[in-house]
């Protein structure tokens, strides 16, 4: 896998250095409240799993599936596939997620959760590529690790074709190795 990578954008180091500021900057806006936090599945779940260990408030843990990619690398249509098992009524709620590219996956998730009667929704994503937003949207998010370039990234839960989710840095995937697909 290592070979497949043309660099490391943000080393490990970095990675768990951002992750502990931004749990911090979370517990000081939730401090006395337990908000609901949503882990977007499945590229997220590394950074959730460090973030929530950093959270020292009290919380709950829930996920979702969505998917707008599948095995390319370009956005499609979005589908949820796993939904909320808890209530979120009258709750805070703070979705994570690992990238914002396109915005659209969270462009629909905030107001869907709105409407499902969250008493607030905050996004916080490990990384932002600003470049790549769809005119259409304009949410932003409301916590971001994060800014970088219009490079295909992988690691640290961002996947290829399900591959190089287990990095433990976010590294550039060189261009021959999706050309394939």
């Amino acid at each position: 896998m290592k070979n497949d990578i043309r660099e490391i954008l943000v080393s490990e180091e970095q990675i768990q250095g951002r992750v502990a500021e931004l749990a911090q900057a979370l517990v000081e806006e939730y401090d006395g409240r337990t908000p609901t936090v949503v882990c977007v599945l499945k590229g997220s779940v590394m950074f959730y799993t460090d973030l929530l260990r950093h959270m020292q408030i009290p919380l709950r843990l829930d996920f979702m599936s969505v998917s707008s990619y599948g095995a390319g690398t370009t956005g499609g249509a979005i589908h949820i596939r796993q939904e909320l098992t808890t209530d979120i009524s009258g709750k805070d709620v703070i979705i994570v997620e690992d990238i914002m590219d396109s915005g659209r996956t969270l462009n629909l998730l905030k107001p869907l959760l709105l409407k499902r009667g969250a008493k607030s929704v905050k996004i916080v994503t490990l990384l932002d590529k600003p470049s790549r937003r769809d005119p259409a949207v304009t949410l932003e998010p409301d916590y971001v690790g994060f800014v970088i370039e219009d490079e295909f990234v992988v690691g640290y839960g961002l996947d290829y074709a399900e591959q190089y989710r287990n990095l433990p840095y976010i590294g550039i995937l060189k261009p021959e190795v999706y050309a394939k697909s």
